[in-house]
């Protein structure tokens, strides 16, 4: 059932071939965020100071190495002081934009909202907003906000505990931020003015002259274009610089905002890396002497090649999409016959397994999966039987939550359809996979009128 009302729940702290469909019948529309003269004239009137987390210095000490977090008391996650929120976007009829929102500590909670796009979009003939950023301590919001159409950005930061904007603005960028663990240290990627090319990321303190903003690394290589991003673990801030045929990452703590970033390994024409962060090491996945990938892993301190072991092996058949890292799972994505799987594997070694999404022939994927500590796992699902849906899996007891629904109009019921899949054989022997779709009690005969499309690689 489609509500006109859509809420997501975020808790922090087609396969190729063709398509048939016989004697068938037969999304959520995309919105971004925005900005206001409003905003504009808070932060005149208001010199808003970021807030500061308390420095509690403690003494880490591993491989031989010492080192000092002044932080190490944010990552305590029983810590009175650590406040978990649930963060979601709903829509209002009418409205055309979405509003951000959060409740702290259970859904029962008195609504928060961070970010009204439709109060934004006031006075403006075009509006775009890069999904917003929440600092380290939950306490400060940093979006993006485009009016002119270009993808030229200029971030503003709002504390979302008092409601008014700091004085910070920081203009003709991208719009991708990363925050450091200090809560008050931002890095951000700036264009080239006329190709638009992500080519520099600097490093800002909030309540400091933009002026003093550092430079921290700059691409180059005009064929690369680089990105600025914190791992899921909050641990590390990484910056990847990628193109078509090789990437190339550099990473720092991210309780050491000050650091030099390190090359995780130089880049190489043709090898393609993705890197992750779990407890003590690197989960890396590569086509190194792998077409398909394979995953590899490495000590956060030994990131050269020589010290990578293979977790999973390159298979012919099976193409290794991605991962997505959790407390006590790592989710495999993997496509086979050209349909994705999502391959749970519980750290523990116990009860590995496939998700499985009931029908021969569907598109799937994993959607926004934040929370590092959670054993549920959210995912886009939807078929020639099911229009479009979002689900909660969850990993340990397998049970599916279905929390949003796409509407189809005219009385479309997907119990009425029933979908196949088929495999034509080729000249050359490599089988065609067909997807095929029909309403539930049609003669199979030869006479029923057909649609069929196809869809070739480019």
């Amino acid at each position: 059932m489609f509500i006109q009302s859509r809420v997501f729940y975020i808790f922090i702290g087609i396969t190729l071939g063709f398509a048939i469909l016989i004697c068938g019948c037969d999304t959520t529309p995309q919105t971004q965020m925005n900005g206001s003269e409003q905003e504009k004239k808070v932060v005149q009137e208001n010199h808003i100071k970021p807030p500061v987390a308390k420095i509690i210095p403690k003494r880490l000490e591993k491989h031989g190495h010492v080192r000092i977090d002044n932080y190490y008391w944010l990552k305590e996650r029983d810590n009175p002081k650590i406040v978990e929120y649930y963060y979601y976007v709903r829509e209002e009829e009418g409205k055309e934009y979405p509003i951000y929102c959060r409740k702290k500590g259970a859904l029962e909670s008195r609504e928060e909202i961070m970010l009204n796009v439709n109060e934004l979009a006031e006075g403006h003939e075009f509006i775009s907003v890069r999904r917003g950023v929440v600092s380290y301590n939950q306490d400060l919001l940093a979006y993006a906000v485009d009016t002119v159409g270009r993808r030229i950005y200029t971030i503003r930061f709002k504390n979302l505990v008092t409601g008014e904007l700091l004085e910070d603005e920081i203009p003709q960028v991208t719009g991708n931020i990363a925050w450091a663990n200090d809560n008050k240290t931002v890095f951000y990627t700036k264009q080239d003015p006329v190709t638009l090319r992500s080519y520099r990321v600097y490093r800002h303190i909030l309540g400091t002259d933009l002026a003093d903003d550092k430079l921290v690394f700059e691409e180059t290589d005009d064929n690369f274009s680089c990105y600025v991003y914190k791992t899921k673990s909050k641990k590390y801030v990484m910056i990847m610089s990628a193109q078509t045929l090789s990437t190339e990452y550099r990473y720092i703590e991210a309780g050491d905002p000050a650091g030099e970033f390190k090359i995780f390994l130089s880049r190489k024409r043709e090898h393609e890396y993705f890197l992750d962060h779990y407890k003590d090491h690197f989960y890396v996945v590569t086509n190194d002497q792998a077409k398909n990938f394979r995953l590899m892993i490495t000590p956060v301190d030994q990131t050269g090649q020589e010290h990578w072991k293979e977790l999973i092996p390159h298979r012919k058949d099976v193409l290794l999409e991605g991962i997505e890292i959790f407390r006590d799972y790592l989710v495999v994505i993997e496509r086979q016959n050209g349909l994705l799987q999502l391959r749970i594997k519980p750290w523990n070694g116990q009860d590995e397994h496939y998700l499985d999404f009931g029908e021969p022939a569907y598109l799937a994927y994993p959607s926004d999966n934040f929370n590092f500590d959670t054993s549920v796992l959210r995912y886009t699902y939807s078929s020639l039987t099911t229009p479009e849906s979002v689900y909660d899996y969850h990993m340990g007891t397998r049970q599916k939550i279905l929390l949003k629904q796409e509407e189809v109009l005219g009385g479309f019921n997907s119990d009425n359809y029933r979908s196949e899949r088929l495999y034509a054989s080729a000249k050359d022997g490599v089988k065609i996979p067909i997807s095929l779709v029909y309403r539930k009690g049609f003669k199979k005969d030869g006479t029923n009128p057909l649609l069929l499309y196809g869809y070739g690689s480019y």
